[in-house]
């Protein structure tokens, strides 16, 4: 079923109250998906300073930070943040060799990705979410429609730097589309769907697409039923398929953009009562950027 919930922030005054808002909208759709939550901040300097790059990852070792000394590592239930004064593919290439085995699942030097398999509320508290400050975040819960109910399994999708997606829905022809990208020279990390649509994306933007031109080549490309939320470390964007069977709401003001799937978790935004409300039409990109 999944919930989705999206903020972008264009008051800077707003910047200190991103995770409580974040953390209100996304307790308002943990009906859709109350076994697990992904979270994804941007601009959140407790755990990525200005100047650092930041690598989430599952399954660290209880000694990582001793073995790299150099960098700020913190642990947040199941996900471990490690922050360095590095690029984001240096830093990550330096996480994986210092614990091999370890699952990156979020890179940038803006975003700080959380994942984890449990009830929604009680994951935000152990990320402490609510203190979080930043420019942009998004989440996702999910029931477990494509996958065991794991942190590997859960939304964001964050396969590109400072890039992520989260899918409500369902896509028809992602082997197909995997195994192009296979041949590509594109790497996977786990049998999702939703991965194949966020590696998509990726891929474009590293040909030098913008979210809207990614996105829209993405309803061409792919079949199914489906809204995504993408965002890159200076957009914020929105797409439904043809049909437009998945819910979503967007609502917008001169301080802020929100997208969520059922509305009631725009419903404590701040000036709510003044902001432009409405439901995207299908296969129209929607996109802002910082």
């Amino acid at each position: 079923m999944c919930g989705i919930v999206g903020l972008h922030l264009r008051d800077p005054e707003l910047h200190p109250r991103l995770g409580r808002l974040l953390e209100t909208m996304l307790c308002q759709v943990i009906e859709r998906g109350p076994d697990s939550v992904g979270v994804a901040v941007y601009g959140d300097r407790r755990r990525c300073p200005q100047g650092h790059s930041a690598v989430s990852v599952l399954g660290a070792p209880a000694d990582l930070a001793a073995r790299l000394p150099d960098a700020l590592v913190t642990a947040a239930g199941d996900t471990t943040v490690v922050a360095a004064p590095l690029a984001p593919e240096e830093l990550a290439a330096a996480v994986r060799a210092a614990a091999p085995g370890v699952r990156v699942v979020g890179s940038g030097r803006d975003v700080t990705v959380y994942k984890g398999a449990g009830h929604p509320r009680d994951l935000a508290a152990g990320y402490d979410l609510a203190n979080a400050q930043g420019w942009q975040g998004l989440a996702h819960t999910r029931m477990a429609t494509e996958s065991a109910v794991t942190p590997e399994g859960c939304h964001p999708f964050s396969v590109g730097p400072d890039q992520c997606l989260v899918h409500n829905g369902s896509f028809a022809n992602h082997a197909t589309i995997r195994r192009e990208l296979q041949r590509e020279g594109v790497v996977f990390d786990s049998e999702n769907d939703s991965e194949v649509g966020a590696r998509f994306v990726a891929s474009r933007l590293a040909q030098g697409d913008d979210l809207d031109k990614a996105l829209r080549l993405l309803c061409e490309r792919f079949d199914g039923f489906y809204t995504l939320l993408v965002t890159s470390a200076d957009g914020f964007a929105v797409v439904r398929d043809a049909i437009a069977c998945k819910p979503a709401i967007i609502a917008e003001t001169d301080a802020w953009v929100a997208m969520a799937s059922e509305f009631r978790a725009l419903a404590d935004l701040p000036g709510i009562e003044s902001a432009q409300i409405w439901e995207p039409e299908p296969e129209r990109v929607y996109a802002w950027q910082r």
